[in-house]
């Protein structure tokens, strides 16, 4: 199971240059449900995805290079591109009525910089254990909006969308 949260941002952190990241691509060979074709940097996946905004079945197939390419031509839509950074969050806050983490839990944000023609949209994902623990978080300060509900900040949708 995927359950993750999506967040605008109000900007960008400072040492964002610091943190790792990958390049990814994907592209949409039907969106209801979602099969997805993806390469992040030099791996290729095929992934289902089930119905659902939060929380949703997800799997993933490995591909090799050539099947990832042979799939990427029949997508519909537009391919999407973006910078993945991956941030940790140490001692993520959540509300005080959701029991309290260890003391070494930590999340990821996973901040995506879109490529034109989507650019300058940024989202902030994080991804939880469970779906009560997603629903407690608190979002850093620098994040701006929760937009897990918002179909058009999810990527099947705006790979569907004519863009400038």
């Amino acid at each position: 199971m995927e359950i993750e949260r999506k967040f605008t941002i109000k900007k960008l952190p400072a040492n964002l240059g610091s943190y790792p990241f990958h390049h990814i691509e994907q592209g949409y060979l039907n969106t209801k449900p979602v099969v997805r074709v993806r390469r992040e940097d030099e791996e290729y996946y095929l992934t289902y995805k089930g119905s659902g905004m939060m929380t949703r079945e997800e799997h993933n197939l490995l591909l090799n290079k050539e099947s990832y390419y042979h799939l990427r031509e029949k997508v519909d839509g537009n391919i999407i591109s973006k910078k993945r950074y991956l941030i940790p969050l140490a001692h993520p806050m959540f509300r005080q009525d959701f029991p309290k983490p260890p003391a070494d839990y930590s999340l990821t944000i996973e901040l995506d910089v879109f490529d034109p023609p989507f650019a300058p949209l940024i989202l902030a994902e994080v991804e939880f254990g469970s779906k009560e623990a997603a629903e407690a978080f608190v979002p850093p300060d620098w994040f701006l909006e929760d937009v897990t509900y918002r179909q058009e900040y999810h990527n099947s949708y705006m790979a569907m969308q004519i863009w400038q």
